[in-house]
């Protein structure tokens, strides 16, 4: 039986160096030779394989360089030597959920997914910490980040440091860049080979993060950088700034397929008011309560066989869920009087809103109502979009709370993050946000999931900061941000519950938070070895739960952190078994040795009855046999019976 300790690949995440390697050895194994630190790479080699002109470690070359660059690579490199605690307490549907929201600094907890949700991810969006020359709480330790981010949230003992990044300090855009490039490439890895990752960003590190993401998604794959008119507020300066931008990444743009157009229910609306030949404009209306699949507030303009225009009479085309909260009156105009006849008797014209989106596809019966089809078409988005103007957003977050003002300044506008994923997703992928912040693409996730009763999937991180000190967040009993994002999709699922009753769709989600691993590491104290090697008896720390543990064991061998899990008493044992009898796992404190034979055939019989797809682990705590003859003969009881991978703790 092998055991797994703090140094074990079974306790660690990912550890993409040493996958990097084998990828290169099993391409060009002449390319590894020995060092005096073990395995490392020829360079002369490489140069000889791909020809000198194509390799260089020059210091003149094209790309982004700056101080620290080297570093913020090995920090991506590195492994975690956290893990992540299940907390179903602050969970909501724990049992039933596929849905992710995790507290913790985003790169360790990146480095901890590698595992699990490498290649799985279909949209990543982010909106990082703007580069605004105030502090921002990421300040990454390559020795220790575990226990810098601990000290950080005021878990341990410690000042709670946040790093200044004045623009005086002459390290501006180094800081900056140096704490998004570990992420990046960690969420590069997360993606699909299908996969989007949208970022949005202000002018200010607009140019250092195009060039960064070029380096790590590949010119190749830029599809776009968006922007987003959302600020007609009053501002001093030379210019006044309405926009922020959002880049659009693939991780192969080759496989990206064009977004579809929304879809709408068919349905009939309101006669049209006919008027006479002398006076050729048609009025027709959207009564208050038409559902329909449009963006929640768009104005409408559009081409209608041989109308020379058709606009707004009166009002705006605001929906929520796609119901119109008001009557719409559209009006067009003909040049000719027989042409009002082809919208009587079945021609069919399409709606666009005011970005070029088509919305839906509609035609009047001969009784001269509105018939409206469902569009399944596909269309191209412009590149300047109106997501809803900041103000609005912010007031939207405040009524969702009951707050007179929004609990976070800025939030993202949830139609913005309902087209993107929308766009680039469909039903069962999973979407990630690791600057969760408020929690907004949760929300938009379910918002969408349950207009169109679909199952995609949601996973937020959010550091715990703290909120600022006589904030609108704190005087309402906020602590953290992290608390803000809990309350927010819980606040979201009820509200869209109260709009859709008949809805059906994913609201709850599991918490974690990341800590320190389970498994004590051998950390001597050498003025008292004795109480050290007592202390190391029990390889499990203190105080950590038999869920610690499996979700642990999850994370490490590479396990979804939503897998069933379901327990069985053996030999009055609780046995666990995760993702259908992948995992067994078997934490009982104490296992006599005329316990081993009866547990051990227990075991072998509930995995032929689950009939995994794969091959088993067996996990047993160490400390628990009665003696070393105890736990040799249960794991040999097991390999016997064809379950080879056996461990304890």
């Amino acid at each position: 039986m092998q055991k797994i300790a703090a140094t074990s690949p079974e306790a660690q995440s990912a550890n993409i160096t040493a996958e990097n390697i084998a990828q290169l050895k099993a391409l060009f194994p002449e390319l590894l030779t020995e060092s005096v630190n073990g395995v490392a790479i020829n360079v002369d080699v490489l140069k000889q394989l791909v020809g000198d002109a194509t390799a260089t470690d020059a210091e003149e070359k094209y790309g982004l360089n700056w101080h620290g660059k080297r570093r913020a690579r090995q920090i991506a490199l590195t492994p975690s030597t956290g893990t992540l605690r299940p907390c179903p307490d602050e969970s909501v549907d724990w049992d039933t959920t596929q849905n992710l929201m995790i507290e913790g600094d985003n790169l360790e907890v990146l480095k901890l997914l590698q595992k699990s949700y490498a290649g799985k991810v279909k949209l990543i969006y982010i909106d990082p910490p703007y580069n605004t020359g105030k502090d921002f709480v990421y300040p990454d330790n390559f020795q220790d980040n575990i226990k810098n981010y601990l000290e950080l949230t005021g878990q341990v003992e410690g000042g709670k440091k946040i790093s200044s990044n004045s623009e005086a300090s002459g390290r501006f855009h180094t800081d900056w860049l140096n704490m998004m490039y570990p992420r990046l490439k960690l969420a590069h890895a997360l993606l699909e080979k299908n996969g989007v990752i949208c970022v949005s960003i202000n002018d200010k590190e607009q140019h250092s993060l195009k060039a960064a993401m070029a380096e790590i998604f590949g010119e190749e794959n830029f599809l776009a950088q968006l922007v987003w008119d959302k600020n007609h507020s009053a501002q001093a300066g030379i210019f006044k700034v309405y926009h922020e931008y959002v880049l659009v990444y693939a991780r192969n743009a080759e496989l990206i397929a064009s977004p579809k157009a929304p879809e709408a229910e068919d349905f009939e609306a309101g006669a049209m008011k006919r008027e006479s030949a002398r006076h050729p404009m048609q009025e027709f209306k959207f009564p208050k309560g038409t559902r329909f699949d449009a963006p929640e507030e768009t104005e409408l303009r559009g081409s209608w066989g041989d109308a020379e225009k058709v606009h707004l009479k009166q009002g705006r085309m605001i929906s929520q869920n796609g119901v119109l909260k008001e009557e719409v009156v559209l009006e067009a105009a003909f040049t000719q009087a027989n042409q009002m006849k082809q919208f009587f008797y079945g021609d069919r014209s399409a709606l666009v809103d005011s970005r070029g989106q088509r919305v839906l596809e509609f035609y009047f019966t001969a009784t001269g109502k509105l018939k409206i089809t469902k569009e399944r078409g596909v269309f191209t988005p412009p590149t300047v979009q109106r997501w809803g103007m900041q103000g609005e957003i912010s007031n939207d977050l405040a009524s969702l709370f009951g707050m007179s003002a929004p609990p976070l300044e800025t939030p993202k506008s949830t139609t913005m993050l309902k087209d993107f994923v929308a766009w680039f997703t469909e039903s069962g992928d999973m979407i990630f946000d690791f600057f969760a912040g408020s929690g907004t693409t949760g929300h938009a996730v379910m918002e969408l999931n349950a207009h169109s009763g679909s199952s995609r999937r949601f996973g937020l991180v959010q550091f715990p900061e703290p909120c600022a000190e006589g904030s609108v967040a704190q005087k309402a009993g906020y602590n953290t941000i992290a608390e803000i994002c809990k309350k927010r999709i819980e606040l979201a699922a009820r509200a869209i519950q109260v709009e859709l009753p008949e809805a059906e769709f994913d609201s709850g989600f599991r918490v974690f938070k990341l800590d320190t691993s389970n498994i004590r590491a051998w950390n001597p104290d050498r003025d008292n070895l004795e109480k050290t090697l007592l202390d190391h008896e029990e390889h499990i720390l203190p105080g950590r739960t038999e869920a610690d543990i499996v979700y642990e064991l999850l994370l490490k061998l590479g396990l979804d952190l939503c897998v069933p899990i379901v327990s069985r008493t053996i030999a009055g044992k609780t046995v666990g078994a995760i993702g259908g009898g992948v995992l067994l796992a078997c934490l009982a404190e104490r296992i006599a040795a005329a316990e081993v034979e009866a547990l051990a055939q227990g075991i072998v019989a509930w995995r032929k009855e689950l009939a995994p797809a794969g091959d088993t682990t067996c996990v047993f705590r160490d400390s628990a046999f009665e003696n070393d003859i105890a736990k040799s003969n249960l794991a040999a009881i097991l390999e016997q019976y064809g379950i080879a991978n056996v461990r304890s703790l």
